[in-house]
């Protein structure tokens, strides 16, 4: 079995101690070279850079990326500093164009969210005009970036055997950028009809809506940066909230995978953060590098955890992190000697 090199970056918060526990979990389903290196709030006040050269440099070198959770300071803590966002940086530097969110409570509900992750508002084009008092941000939407996360959606469909993409915009309003990711989204289907895809679409404000009320209908969704983003911590509210709810971030050279929440700081330090979404974006960094039973072994380990209730005070469980990993690995030891 080859060796893979993995980037770890812990980051803040609880980053620091779900990522050692997937850390753990991991060793015992591959030979890994764990390279430690650091982003966020804590490296920042310490060299001056919320993501130092070196940090990006070991990611690009590497075979994957696990990342943690960081904190995002205050505009007033930051003195006038310029404080760049890792994760974002990460992206761009790396070109991770897809971001995947799988939504599974193990049983019903079961879809995927594909979110273009480079464009849209989150390019970070800001000003604030005194003239006319107004704050002003550009949502940028490209024919190429539209193209390669739709027809990103549609292989994944593909590959994992799903049945339907939906597409999700605002084109009512949004005209022009919507407009042109709607019409490349149909443009795309196209090529896709003699697999018996099926394709529609719904305006992200009805999808929020039948979302909470019939999420079953969804199968892939594919849509832009700040809808993906914000339909996919509502949608991880069916399966439990946030503890659940792992990502990867691809791109045609690099992956890089991280758990949706946030660095959690008013329970960072207590012992009772909720690894398990580390622990499946860790199976998701599996699938990636090629090892589907392994992959797969996690996340039945995961799933058998769970409906064991050995889980944290936020799935209604009473165990700690460390104490829930024990119990992943002890799945992960039981399944592989029938799987492996």
């Amino acid at each position: 079995m080859k060796r893979y090199k993995i980037c770890v970056i812990e980051g803040d918060g609880i980053g620091k101690e779900v990522i050692p526990e997937t850390v753990r979990v991991l060793e015992n389903l591959g030979d890994f070279q764990f390279i430690k290196e650091y982003a966020g709030y804590e490296c920042f006040k310490r060299y001056g850079d919320a993501i130092p050269e070196r940090t990006i440099e070991t990611a690009k070198e590497c075979d994957a990326i696990l990342f943690g959770a960081v904190t995002t300071p205050k505009p007033h803590e930051l003195e006038g500093k310029i404080y760049r966002s890792p994760i974002l940086t990460l992206r761009r530097e790396l070109d991770l164009y897809a971001n995947i969110r799988p939504i599974s409570n193990f049983r019903d509900i079961d879809f995927i969210i594909i979110r273009e992750n480079t464009e849209g508002l989150y390019v970070g084009r800001e000003y604030y005009n005194p003239y006319t008092e107004e704050a002003v941000a550009e949502r940028v939407i490209s024919k190429k970036g539209c193209y390669r996360i739709v027809k990103f959606a549609f292989e994944y469909a593909l590959k994992h055997h799903r049945k339907k993409v939906t597409c999700v915009h605002k084109a009512n309003v949004l005209r022009i950028t919507d407009g042109l990711f709607l019409k490349i989204f149909y443009q795309v289907s196209e090529d896709y009809k003699k697999y018996n895809i099926e394709t529609n679409d719904y305006l992200v404000d009805a999808t929020a809506m039948y979302m909470v009320k019939d999420p079953k209908i969804f199968d892939v969704i594919v849509t832009t940066n700040l809808f993906g983003d914000i339909l996919s911590d509502e949608a991880s509210g069916l399966i439990g909230g946030l503890g659940l709810a792992p990502s990867a971030n691809i791109g045609d050279k690099y992956g890089l995978f991280e758990p949706v929440h946030g660095s959690a700081p008013d329970i960072a330090g207590k012992g009772i953060a909720n690894p398990l979404a580390s622990i499946l974006s860790g199976a998701m960094m599996l699938y990636y590098l090629g090892m589907k039973k392994e992959s797969k072994i996690l996340r039945m380990a995961v799933k058998s955890v769970v409906e064991k209730g050995y889980t944290t005070p936020d799935l209604g469980g009473n165990l700690k992190t460390k104490e829930v990993t024990d119990k992943v690995i002890e799945e992960v030891r039981r399944y592989s000697e029938v799987l492996l």
